[in-house]
């Protein structure tokens, strides 16, 4: 009875097993695969973008590891503009904790489809601060991925994003200019 079970087992793992995986949407799968050959070479490194207005300021380096490691950092500053004896000022500058501090965490690119004839280049963020005790999430973000040369990163969606819908992040390793 033992030798019957272990080869219906066997019959059944031969007539089950494909080297070849097959994928739910092929076509998903292809771009995914030509996004990822294409711009993680030029992904990987540090990148860096610096906003200051009247009231906020906010600095943000991103690392993107060949590995699909995502490390980094963002300081975010703001003051309010009050009134003191008539007059209006801008009170200090204050960092908003739960905004600031390193982090860790994931990245990848991957193609999705839209609707039925399209589809978008999306790179997916998960990262948390470092902090002790503290696990506020630096990115959880499903971003369009919208440019990325030798200097220039572009994402459309981004929290922090200006007016125009999309933040730039600058090759190299920087430090907060405050």
């Amino acid at each position: 009875m033992k030798q019957i079970f272990l080869y219906l087992l066997l019959a059944l793992c031969i007539v089950s097993c494909n080297d070849k995986p097959e994928y739910a949407d092929p076509e998903a799968h292809s771009k995914t695969e030509q996004l990822r050959q294409q711009y993680v070479p030029l992904l990987t490194g540090t990148w860096h973008t610096e906003q200051i207005t009247d009231r906020k300021r906010h600095f943000e380096r991103l690392r993107f590891h060949a590995d699909g490691i995502l490390s980094g950092l963002r300081k975010f500053q703001v003051r309010q503009l009050v009134s003191l004896d008539g007059q209006e000022r801008y009170t200090d500058w204050e960092d908003v904790d739960v905004l600031c501090g390193s982090f860790s965490g994931t990245w990848h690119l991957q193609w999705q489809r839209n609707d039925e004839s399209t589809g978008q280049d999306r790179i997916i963020l998960y990262a948390v601060f470092d902090k002790t005790n503290n696990d506020y999430v630096a990115y959880s973000h499903d971003l369009t991925f919208s440019l990325v040369n030798d200097t220039l990163l572009r994402l459309v969606g981004h929290g922090f994003s200006n007016k125009e819908g999309w933040l730039e992040f600058k090759k190299g390793n920087a430090e907060p200019s405050f």
